[in-house]
């Protein structure tokens, strides 16, 4: 595997969006390309490695719309939609958690949010893709937190209103290693994953 993207360490959106999506968009697909172990949580949106297109596309509008940044959205979405193909090759692995808000927060309408809880069902199969989601109710181990990236054990990426941040120092990684173990053990998987997914489907 080749070199992985330079960190993103205190970067501002207004730096990292200058020049539209898409860039941003590429490096995420670059770090897929070259990470064989995958762990993430994401509280209240579905986790960027498994949106349809329509998803993507919405998600990225409201990010250009936001930052009034240069409209690349198609090719925002063509490098955000690639990651998809790497789950489960060459022995990849992916341990995906989501909040059951996730299932719930409204990203581009009634008909986005069906094809895209349709994919998430489609994707509790996937080889090497363990997903689970924490249900609204479950008792968590440790406050919820920001939604978190961890690449290969060696390299946290966190997203927020105020830009991304690279965490790569040992004693800031365990810090993410113990609340992902923490948050796991709040999760469901298999079928109660799929229920889950399946209740929110029949609301939307």
């Amino acid at each position: 595997m080749t070199t992985t993207p330079p960190s993103r360490s205190g970067s501002s959106w207004g730096d990292l969006l200058r020049e539209g999506t898409s860039p941003v968009q590429q490096s995420f697909l670059d770090l897929v390309k070259n990470t064989t172990n995958y762990a993430g949580y994401s509280p209240g949106v579905v986790w960027g490695n498994l949106q349809t297109p329509e998803y993507a596309a919405a998600m990225l509008r409201l990010v250009v719309d936001f930052h009034g940044i240069p409209d690349d959205i198609e090719a925002g979405v063509a490098a955000r939609t690639a990651r998809a193909q790497y789950i489960g090759q060459e022995g990849r692995t992916c341990h995906v958690l989501l909040g059951e808000q996730a299932l719930f927060t409204n990203i581009g309408g009634a008909d986005v949010m069906r094809g895209q809880l349709r994919r998430l069902i489609d994707a509790t199969t996937l080889p090497g893709l363990t997903l689970g989601i924490i249900p609204a109710r479950a008792r968590l181990l440790v406050y919820p937190g920001d939604s978190f990236s961890i690449y290969d054990d060696r390299r946290v990426e966190v997203e927020g209103f105020r830009g991304g941040e690279t965490i790569t120092a040992p004693e800031r990684l365990v810090v993410f290693r113990k609340a992902f173990s923490l948050l796991q053990q709040s999760a469901v998987y298999g079928q109660p994953a799929r229920d889950l997914v399946g209740a929110a489907i029949s609301t939307t």
